[in-house]
């Protein structure tokens, strides 16, 4: 957001409540979708990815790995998967080719012996903290600014207008006051929370799921299972460790998250019926994060919540002038979500400038440490 308002002449702040990326920016598997996954059930999340795959990999190559991914078939239901898999792939615009099982066990030796073919699409490998590090550091050249440890716990209002914030500063323990002309809350599995303190309610919900790392590069492409979207069924390769993944249910607070024990068990299981090393395989780190799902109705289930996004426009929702809220959405989808808010924005204060984050090549991650 901070990066697509600035190369449109907004003066911009960002305040974010910890360190950067401690919240679920820095806690995902790393995965640059190709929408594969999403392909038969989530269409709308299926295009956003693979479009928003083919622009990352253009603006900020530093931070990927272009090695590809696989979706493997290991049983019968994987193979009658098969079909309509490929034919969804193909009506959203991702590209697809079959491989058979020798040809999958040549790209991946350590696939199970069990494979019956295999599927390879366009999904990459990002780095978590150095891809957002490339937005920051462009934001910050072209006059952003950043406040870490500073968190939002009050919104001032005038006549059903939000015309600043009340920061509480965790390293000096103090608190101090903000104005602005609009405000945005995209803070992700915690904006229900922010909004919640404008009296306004979010249809949002977190979602944790748990992830474990284990030693070794077990493989280089990114394993998926030839199947229905379901929990424990991927493989990521990060430098020299393997991010198996995820599971999901839903929670109410997103600062209370305790991953369950039983999930790492069930992960190791069924990741290890892929890739069977993944079953002798040290684990290095266990960790959980909360995905801020967009929930229609009560007592969704989790695994078929869309992963697309939205913004909302309070003032024309809620009454409350001067607040947005942007919420859904993925990692790989975080430069089309900044787009759209920006583009409301645009149209809210009479401007018409178009965004150029689809062609604007990112700075070095580096240059965010270094002064302006």
């Amino acid at each position: 957001m901070a990066h697509d308002l600035t190369l449109r002449g907004f003066e911009v702040s960002l305040f974010e409540r910890g360190e950067f990326f401690s919240g679920s920016t820095g806690r995902h598997h790393g995965l640059l979708h190709s929408g594969a996954r999403y392909a038969v059930h989530d269409p709308v999340a299926a295009r956003e990815c693979i479009e928003e795959n083919k622009i990352l990999r253009r603006i900020a190559p530093q931070a990927l790995e272009q090695n590809d991914g696989l979706f493997v078939a290991v049983n019968e239901s994987d193979l009658d998967y098969r079909g309509q898999f490929l034919d969804s792939c193909r009506s959203c615009g991702i590209p697809v080719t079959e491989l058979t099982a020798g040809q999958a066990r040549t790209f991946e030796p350590a696939l199970t012996p069990d494979v019956k073919l295999a599927v390879q699409i366009p999904d990459a490998t990002m780095d978590a903290w150095r891809l957002p590090l490339h937005f920051l550091a462009t934001a910050k050249a072209n006059g952003a600014r950043f406040h870490r440890f500073a968190e939002v716990v009050e919104f001032h209002k005038s006549n059903g207008m939000v015309t600043g914030v009340r920061i509480f500063d965790h390293q000096t323990h103090g608190e101090y006051d903000v104005a602005g002309d609009l405000f945005i809350n995209a803070a992700g599995a915690w904006a229900g929370r922010l909004c919640a303190l404008a009296g306004i309610k979010l249809p949002l919900q977190p979602g944790p799921g748990v992830m474990v790392a284990v030693n070794g590069r077990l493989t280089n492409m990114v394993i998926n299972r030839l199947n229905q979207a379901g929990e424990a069924d991927i493989i990521i390769p990060q430098r020299g460790l393997s991010v198996l993944g995820t599971t999901v249910w839903l929670a109410d607070n997103p600062d209370t998250i305790e991953y369950p024990p039983e999930h790492v068990s069930k992960i190791m299981q069924q990741c290890g019926e892929m890739v069977p090393a993944v079953k002798e395989a040290s684990i290095q780190s266990v960790w959980c994060a909360p995905r801020p799902l967009i929930v229609a109705e009560k007592d969704q289930d989790p695994l078929r919540i869309s992963r697309t996004f939205d913004c909302f426009d309070h003032e024309e929702k809620d009454g409350v002038k001067g607040l947005i809220s942007l919420i859904g959405g993925k990692a790989t989808t975080l430069r089309a979500m900044a787009e759209k808010t920006a583009d409301l924005i645009c149209q809210k204060t009479g401007r018409e400038i178009p965004c150029r984050t689809k062609t604007q090549k990112l700075l070095n991650y580096r240059m965010f440490y270094k002064s302006n």
